[in-house]
C-alpha cells in the first residue's frame, strides 16, 4: 500500500475526513462533497498520499452501501413496500427504460455496436443510492414528494442490478478474460443456477422470519452489547457473502433481509448498532470515489469528458423532470427529484468492470465512462446546493397543493390555531363545556381527517392578517396558539400584538427557551407543554414510594409555583451566561431546600388529610401563580 502500511493509510483517510467534512459543512456544501473533495486531494492525481490501492479500498468501502441498504430495509415494513409498488415500478421502471433507451440511441449514433450501446445505456441509467440518500437525509428532504420519488427510483434501480448482471454476459463477445473470482453458482448448470438463486432468496426470507429472531433473542439474554453488535455485523456480512456466491447483488440481499426484519422487536437495536459502521464506511466510499477520478485521462480529453458529463446530467434531468410532471409533482418537488438523481451511480464501477470482462464494453470506453460517472457523482452536491440556494427561493415551496382558505360561517369568542396534540385536547375540553371555538389548521390532510370525525376545522394559515380577521380575531376574546413550529408561533404572536391588541393570547411553548421568547414578546399566558404532565408523573412516583396523597399534591403545587416564578427571573438574565447559570443553580438549590423544609414541617405535624383550612391556604397561594404551564 504505497509502501506505508495499513495504519498510515487509515490515518490518511480519517484525517482527510476529519478535516474536509467539517469545512465543507461550514461552507454549506454538505458532507458528501466534503468526502469527494478529500478523496481528490489525497488521491494519486492530487497529493498522491494514496495510490492504486484506492481501488482495493473502494471494494472494501462498497460494504458501506450494503449496510445502508440493510438499514433502509429495516425502515420499510413489507406492507409499506407493497403500498409503494406504484411509484417503484412506475417511476423507477420508466426512468431506467427511457434513460437507457435514449443513451442506446446516442451510443449507436456515435459508432458503438448495439450490444455495447445497450450495456452502456443500462449502466448509466443508474443513479447513486449512497450520495442521493445521504444528501436528502442531511437536508431533511426524504419525506417530501421529491424525496419519496427519488427513494422509489433508487429502490427500483438497486433491484434492476440483478437482471443487468444476467444480461451483460449475453451482450459480450465471450473472448474477454474473466475475473479470477468465480462464484460457486457459476459451476452449476443453468437450471442449477436458477435454483440456487431462488433458494438463496427463500433462505433469507424464511431465515429472517423464523431463525434470526430466536437467535437475537438468545443473544440479547447475554446482555453483552458488543456481542449483539457482532451478531448484527455477522448477519449483514453473511448475507452479502451468500449473495456474492449465487451471483446476486449483496446490497439487494441485505435490503431484502432488512425488509424481512422490519417488524422485528430488535429492529431499533440493530439500527443503532450498525449505523456508526455504515456512516464510516460510506465516508470511506465517497473518499475512494473522489480518489478514483482519473485526472490524467481528463487532462488528455477534457472536452470529451465535459461533454459526456453534461450530456448525461442533462438527459437524466429532462427524463426525470418529465416523469415528475407525469406523476403530478409540484414544480419545486420536480426540480428536487430531477436534480438529485441526475448522476451516475456507484454500481457503475462494478458493472463497467464486469462488462469489460465479458467483452460487452471495450476497456477504452469503460475508462472514459467511469471517469464520466465519477465526475457526475461529484456534481450532485453542487446541483443540490444550486437548487437550495438559487432555484427554490425563486420557485417557492409548494409542497402542499395550493388551496384557498375556507370561508367562516360564524364568529366565536375563542380561536384555536393548530389542532394537533395540544390544540386538539383544548378544543375537546371547550366543546365538552359547550364553548364553540373557531379552529384554524394549516395541514389540509389533517383538516379533512378531523372533519370526518366530527370536528369543525377550517383550513388556512393563521399567520395571515386577512385570515385572522375573517376568523373574527377583532371580535374574539381569546386566541389559543397551539402551533408546532416555534417560528410560526412567534410570527402569529407578533401579528396579533400589532393588529389585534385587545385579543388575549394563550400560547404554547415547547420548553424554557421558547417560553423566554414569548415572554419577551409580551405574552402573559405562556404554557410549557410538558410541565403539567411531568409534575403529575412526579406525584405518582412519590405516591408509589409511600408519600401521602396530600404531601405529594402540596409538593407539586409548591414546585410549580416556584418554577414559574423562576422562569420570569431567568428570562431577564439569560443573555449573560455566567449570571444565568449561577441563577439557575441558585434556583435549583433554593427550591430543593424549600421542598425539603416543607416536608420536614409536614412530618412533625398531625396529618389532617385534606382539611378545609389547608386547602383554603393552598388555593389562595395558587391564585397568585402566573398563567404558564409546560
Amino acid at each position: 500500500m504505497h509502501g506505508q502500511g495499513f495504519f498510515f493509510q487509515a490515518f490518511v483517510y480519517l484525517c482527510a475526513a476529519v478535516v474536509a467534512v467539517p469545512v465543507a459543512k461550514r461552507l454549506g456544501l454538505g458532507s458528501v462533497l466534503g468526502y469527494l473533495l478529500a478523496g481528490m486531494v489525497i488521491g494519486p492525481y492530487g497529493l498522491g498520499l494514496i495510490g492504486t490501492e484506492g481501488e482495493d479500498v473502494m471494494h472494501f468501502a462498497e460494504f458501506g452501501v450494503v449496510m445502508m441498504l440493510f438499514l433502509i430495509g429495516l425502515e420499510l415494513q413489507p406492507s409499506l413496500l407493497w403500498r409503494m409498488r406504484g411509484p417503484i415500478l412506475g417511476l423507477g421502471g420508466l426512468q431506467v427504460g427511457v434513460t437507457g433507451g435514449i443513451v442506446v440511441g446516442i451510443g449507436i449514433a456515435l459508432g458503438l455496436s448495439w450490444q455495447s450501446a445497450v450495456a452502456v445505456g443500462m449502466i448509466v441509467a443508474l443513479s447513486s443510492t449512497a450520495i442521493v440518500l445521504q444528501t436528502l437525509a442531511e437536508k431533511g428532504l426524504l419525506e417530501t414528494d421529491g424525496g419519496q420519488g427519488a427513494f422509489s427510483v433508487l429502490l427500483f434501480q438497486d433491484i434492476a442490478v440483478i437482471p443487468m448482471l444476467a444480461i451483460l454476459p449475453l451482450l459480450g463477445d465471450g473472448g474477454a478474460t474473466h475475473d479470477e473470482h468465480q462464484a460457486w453458482v457459476d459451476t452449476l448448470p443453468a437450471w442449477g443456477q436458477t435454483a440456487a438463486v431462488l433458494g438463496a432468496v427463500i433462505a433469507i426470507v424464511l431465515g429472517g422470519r423464523y431463525l434470526v429472531r430466536p437467535l437475537f433473542r438468545f443473544i440479547a439474554k447475554a446482555r453483552l452489547q458488543e456481542v449483539f453488535t457482532a451478531a448484527g455485523l455477522l448477519l449483514v456480512i453473511g448475507i452479502a457473502l451468500l449473495m456474492d456466491q449465487v451471483g446476486l447483488s449483496p446490497a439487494l440481499g441485505t435490503f431484502l433481509a432488512g425488509v424481512v426484519l422490519a417488524e422485528s422487536e430488535y429492529r431499533h437495536e440493530l439500527e443503532a448498532d450498525i449505523d456508526p459502521f455504515k456512516g464510516l464506511l460510506l465516508g470511506v466510499f465517497f473518499i475512494a470515489v473522489g480518489a478514483s477520478i482519473d485526472f490524467a485521462l481528463i487532462s488528455q480529453q477534457p472536452g470529451t469528458i465535459a461533454t459526456l458529463v453534461a450530456t448525461l446530467v442533462m438527459i437524466k434531468f429532462l427524463v426525470l423532470f418529465g416523469l415528475g410532471r407525469l406523476f403530478r409533482m409540484g414544480l419545486d418537488q420536480r426540480l428536487l427529484f430531477s436534480l438529485s438523481l441526475a448522476q451516475g451511480g456507484e454500481f457503475a464501477f462494478v458493472l463497467f468492470s464486469f462488462a469489460t470482462q465479458q467483452g460487452a464494453v471495450s476497456a477504452e470506453v469503460s475508462r472514459l465512462l467511469v471517469a464520466t460517472v465519477a465526475i457526475s457523482m461529484a456534481t450532485t452536491p453542487l446541483l443540490m446546493l444550486l437548487n437550495e440556494k438559487v432555484i427554490q427561493p425563486r420557485v417557492g415551496t409548494k409542497e402542499r397543493a395550493e388551496r384557498e382558505p375556507d370561508k367562516f360561517e360564524a364568529v366565536n369568542r375563542v380561536i384555536i390555531t393548530g389542532f394537533g396534540r395540544v390544540g386538539g385536547v383544548i378544543g375537546r375540553f371547550l366543546r365538552a363545556h359547550k364553548v364553540e371555538a373557531t379552529v384554524l389548521e394549516y395541514d389540509s390532510d389533517h383538516v379533512e381527517l378531523l372533519r370526518k370525525i366530527g370536528f369543525k376545522v377550517f383550513y388556512g394559515d393563521a399567520c395571515r392578517v386577512d385570515l385572522l380577521k375573517a376568523a373574527g380575531a377583532d371580535k374574539a376574546d381569546v386566541i389559543v396558539v397551539a402551533i408546532d413550529e416555534h417560528d410560526r408561533v412567534m410570527t402569529l404572536v407578533r401579528t396579533c400584538k400589532e393588529h389585534f391588541p385587545d385579543l388575549k393570547i394563550v400560547a404554547r411553548a415547547r420548553g424554557r427557551l421558547q417560553a423566554y421568547e414569548l415572554l419577551d414578546a409580551g405574552v402573559a399566558h405562556v404554557y410549557r407543554e410538558t410541565l403539567d404532565s411531568s409534575i403529575r408523573m412526579g406525584v405518582d412516583v412519590l405516591r408509589s414510594l409511600g408519600f401521602r396523597a396530600y404531601q405529594a399534591e402540596r409538593a407539586a403545587r409548591m414546585f410549580r409555583r416556584h418554577d414559574e416564578a423562576a422562569l420570569e427571573e431567568l428570562s431577564r438574565v439569560r443573555f449573560d451566561p455566567k449570571v444565568y447559570f449561577s441563577a439557575v443553580r441558585e434556583q435549583i438549590n433554593y427550591l430543593e431546600r424549600t421542598l425539603q423544609d416543607d416536608l420536614g414541617f409536614e412530618s412533625t405535624t398531625t396529618d389532617e388529610g385534606w382539611d378545609a383550612t389547608s386547602l383554603r391556604n393552598d388555593v389562595s397561594l395558587g391564585s397568585e401563580e402566573p398563567d404558564r404551564s409546560e
